[in-house]
């Protein structure tokens, strides 16, 4: 592990011990700090950085294949977690249990460990294409669960009781839902006005860059947070899954798809792969306190994945090497 990048893993936990520290002796207060939190970045933070990311990628200098090498199965991985959740659910659990386990599972840590680790390991070629896949990561991700665990919202309801006339009202609330929502909204508007071939003013850029800052910092702190008030003990199977499926399923599946049927070789293959094999993103539990629903497994699996990455990245370059 280079030692840049494992110093920022140590900061990392550093600020994820203060969160701890200041949930176990009550310095924000003895209410839900947690929750109030993390609808502070659900709703101020993360939808201005999102908004500023939308409306400023540069749509014709993707590299769009190696983007849908690692969205792909990154995608199909996803959609099995959350299948299984689903079929799962019959034994009981909250409505919303599989698209937060698909999220765990799947969005990984890429600005504040994968920026690092792609600068260190790639260099400045590697980091430009992981930049690319960071500059789309949040837009793509979160919008297919948004509108996943949306609807499977509205099929509760819906099965708690109402006619025809009801579904198509709950379907129609289920699609305002799902657009009119602090993260697709804001993608939205960001592509639209991306599309537009507008620029943002400086005034508005700048407003947009100093909410978008505070996402860092308040996700750790939300981690630590959340760790102190939840317990780990509790937690430890589900996250421990959750672990395994991050680190070791996700990167073996971009691996096999990304190589055996898009071609991908050499740096840009090596640069997705390590992107899978990042591990658990602070959105997770944002997603998770937004929908009330695994919160400990996920606060759980945010820490031990990124413990465990400091063992299985070193793996996953090692399969890399064998391959070139």
């Amino acid at each position: 592990m280079n030692a840049a990048v494992f110093s920022k893993l140590l900061v990392l936990f550093a600020v994820v011990g203060l969160g701890w520290v200041a949930g176990r002796f009550r310095w924000l207060g003895s209410g839900d700090v947690a929750r109030t939190l993390s609808n502070a970045a659900f709703y101020l933070f993360v939808p201005a950085l999102l908004i500023r990311t939308s409306a400023r990628l540069d749509l014709h200098g993707m590299p769009w294949h190696t983007l849908l090498a690692f969205f792909v199965p990154v995608l199909a991985v996803l959609a099995m977690v959350y299948a299984v959740g689903r079929w799962r659910l019959a034994a009981g659990g909250a409505v919303a249990e599989p698209t937060v386990r698909a999220i765990a599972v799947c969005f990984g840590n890429s600005v504040q460990v994968g920026i690092p680790v792609a600068a260190a390991l790639f260099g400045e070629a590697g980091l430009a294409i992981h930049v690319a896949i960071v500059s789309v990561h949040a837009l793509v991700l979160l919008t297919v669960l948004t509108a996943l665990v949306e609807l499977d919202l509205a099929r509760e309801q819906h099965r708690q009781g109402g006619s025809d006339a009801r579904l198509w009202g709950l379907l129609g609330r289920t699609a305002r839902a799902t657009i009119i929502h602090p993260v697709v909204l804001p993608v939205l508007s960001g592509l639209i006005f991306n599309a537009a071939g507008l620029r943002l003013p400086a005034l508005a850029d700048e407003f947009l860059q100093l909410l978008g800052t505070a996402v860092v910092p308040v996700c750790m702190v939300l981690i630590g947070l959340s760790l102190a008030s939840y317990g780990v003990r509790d937690a430890l199977k589900g996250a421990l899954l959750i672990t395994a499926l991050k680190l070791l399923a996700l990167p073996a599946t971009v691996l096999l798809i990304a190589h055996g049927v898009f071609g991908l070789s050499g740096l840009p293959l090596a640069v997705v792969v390590m992107a899978a094999a990042l591990p658990v993103g602070n959105n997770a539990l944002m997603f998770a306190q937004r929908y009330q629903a695994l919160e400990a497994q996920t606060t759980t699996a945010t820490v031990f994945s990124t413990l465990g990455f400091v063992a299985t990245a070193p793996l996953w370059l090692a399969a890399l090497a064998l391959i070139a």
